[in-house]
């Protein structure tokens, strides 16, 4: 399983009070940090995960290289109570980069999962410039990830947002390790379409085809390929219930 040092990124933009995603942008998001903190932790006992916000007033990092939950709950909690204004991405990435370069055991891979769910503006918006930015680190050796919702977003991952993301990626990727997964609202949770897509493929054992999203590429909403969203390849028991439950539901209804 991977040895690393990951740092979330997370939007806490005016845009998170959407509604959009239940119960909202912000609350969906923080229950995917706590997914995506879990599944890191377990993967291997010397990883680590940290937590930042890149909205309000400025880029602020709220954990670093922790790996106690309770530590991510009180920084998203914080988080909660300073959303507004505009995303800095590109702020937010370099202070990332400087956090993750003064971690405390070296043999810690460099990570950094992204979390858009705002439109992309400023130098955000700037292909070249998110180019250059992925390139620096690439050659600092720090992989990125981009979870892209809401209004990071058209359907399909269309659009400039999408096209800017996806070239961030790319250019980002070395050895295929770095991913873009577009998540759209649906019935699903952000959450669980993360953790069936490729972001955490190599932290759950899973090779990366049979997961949703490829490598340095534009995945679609995890699991909304399979018939009631759920992959039977990585979760046999949770697709038969899905497939039942329909049936069951419609049963109750005529008693």
């Amino acid at each position: 399983m991977p040895l690393e040092a990951t740092l979330m990124i997370i939007d806490n933009s005016e845009y998170m009070r959407n509604g959009d995603y239940q119960p909202t942008r912000f609350q969906a998001q923080s229950d995917a940090v706590t997914t995506i903190f879990q599944t890191k932790v377990d993967s291997n006992p010397e990883s680590t995960v940290g937590l930042m916000t890149m909205a309000g007033k400025a880029p602020e990092v709220l954990v670093t290289h922790s790996r106690d939950i309770g530590q991510i709950l009180q920084g998203t909690h914080k988080a909660s109570s300073k959303i507004g204004g505009s995303a800095d991405i590109p702020t937010a990435l370099n202070v990332a980069q400087l956090a993750l370069k003064h971690r405390q055991n070296k043999n810690l891979r460099q990570r950094i999962i992204l979390f858009v769910g705002s439109p992309l503006e400023g130098a955000a918006a700037d292909e070249k410039g998110m180019v250059r930015l992925a390139k620096k680190l690439k050659k600092n050796n720090v992989a990125v990830d981009v979870i892209a919702f809401g209004d990071a977003i058209e359907e399909g991952g269309q659009g400039p947002e999408g096209n800017v993301l996806k070239a961030f990626v790319d250019a980002a990727s070395s050895g295929d390790n770095s991913h873009l997964v577009s998540i759209p609202p649906g019935p699903h949770l952000l959450s669980d379409m993360i953790i069936s897509s490729a972001i955490l493929a190599a932290d759950r054992g899973i090779p990366e085809p049979m997961a949703d999203g490829g490598a340095g590429g534009e995945g679609a909403a995890a699991g909304s390929q399979f018939e009631f969203g759920v992959d039977p390849t990585l979760d046999p028991e949770l697709a038969m219930v899905s497939v039942a439950l329909p049936y069951m539901v419609q049963r109750l209804n005529t008693l």
